[in-house]
């Protein structure tokens, strides 16, 4: 069997990882890419109440299920399906069912702290941060959270000031130094793509 390529994308809330992430499924065809999203592994807190986990800071890499979600990583490059979890953001709580998601010859990886975990960076061949001017980032932020999480804009825009800005900076931010390409956010796309194709078509062509 072929050695799989993981691919991480990183960057701020609202920075554009989605965005490529789909602009790469359109540019090499979505039989080739498997997408895994960070927010699929926040932990289970079903055990708290609705307001505690209203409250929670979801932003903190304690957040994540590292454990669960290096071990899902793992399985897949070495060929194996996974289920993945399924995070309802609007009851705060991981669902019973979950996806089953197969390996392709290209994963990728996005979530504001890909890059912050050296147990997810250690398995990927490219690193990518998108870096984003964070009124951009709020703004798509905030219309995000109106239209697919049921949050009131009042909710979003506490929640940003207390645990998204600040977590950004002191997490987020910095892991963009262990990133092999760094993408202003701001720039065309078509660059953007092309940015990313100059280092992964070499590494297709010799897999």
């Amino acid at each position: 069997m072929k050695k799989l390529i993981l691919i991480g994308i990183a960057g701020g809330s609202g920075s554009g990882k989605t965005t490529l992430t789909s602009e790469l499924l359109k540019e090499y065809g979505k039989n080739k890419i498997a997408v895994i999203e960070q927010d699929s592994y926040y932990k289970d807190l079903s055990h708290l109440t609705f307001e505690e986990r209203r409250t929670y800071n979801y932003d903190h890499p304690n957040a994540i299920d590292i454990a669960l979600f290096q071990f899902q990583l793992s399985a897949l490059l070495k060929g194996r399906n996974i289920n993945r979890p399924i995070y309802d953001f609007s009851n705060h709580v991981r669902l019973k069912n979950t996806k089953i998601i197969v390996p392709f010859p290209v994963i990728i990886v996005e979530g504001v702290l890909v890059l912050y975990f050296q147990e997810l960076r250690q398995l990927m061949v490219i690193k990518i941060y998108i870096d984003t001017p964070e009124d951009i980032r709020f703004k798509r932020r905030f219309n995000r959270d109106i239209r697919e999480r049921g949050r009131t804009a009042e909710s979003i825009r506490k929640q940003y000031i207390s645990t998204v800005r600040p977590m950004h900076e002191e997490f987020v931010e910095p892991s963009k130094n262990s990133a092999d390409i760094i993408i202003l956010g701001h720039n065309d796309q078509g660059n953007t793509i092309e940015q990313v194709r100059s280092k992964l078509d070499p590494i297709l062509k010799n897999r």
